[in-house]
């Protein structure tokens, strides 16, 4: 798989995150498709519609309604076919609860939504210069 067929799952119900998010993930100018769930419910219908392309990187915010990024991330860890998706919380809790807990629960990394735009566009930066340009892709099923 090429670079340029990396496919993100963004599971947010933050409007304005997931834009700026999305916006900081077009600004590395590399074509990509993001995918997008309001919350762990939708993201988890759409990991298991065999139509939609499997994630190369799930990005997962904690608090969301009807099934938390907590919850969602347990279903996927727990999951044979999902399992090996890397996911990164990024979330604006920094409770040490919610980082211990998300290790815990096998993701991969954890950031903290950092609150200037700057400090935004370079922690979705670096969460993709580690996971979408250093991992090996997985095999598509």
């Amino acid at each position: 798989m090429t670079l340029e067929a990396r496919v993100i799952l963004l599971v947010d119900d933050d409007e304005a995150d997931a834009l700026l998010i999305g916006e900081a993930l077009a600004s590395a100018q590399e074509a990509r498709t993001v995918a997008r769930a309001r919350d762990g419910a939708e993201a988890l219908e759409y990991l298991r519609n065999p139509a939609n392309p499997r994630p190369d990187l799930i990005i997962l915010d904690l608090n969301m309604p009807r099934m938390s990024g907590r919850e969602l991330l347990a279903v996927i860890k727990d999951d044979p076919n999902l399992h090996l998706i890397p996911t990164v919380i990024l979330t604006t809790s920094n409770a040490s609860e919610d980082v211990t807990g998300s290790y815990g629960s096998h993701a991969n990394a954890f950031v903290t939504k950092p609150v200037t735009l700057d400090s935004f566009n370079q922690a979705v930066s670096n969460i993709d210069l580690f996971f979408l340009r250093t991992a090996t892709p997985l095999p598509q099923e």
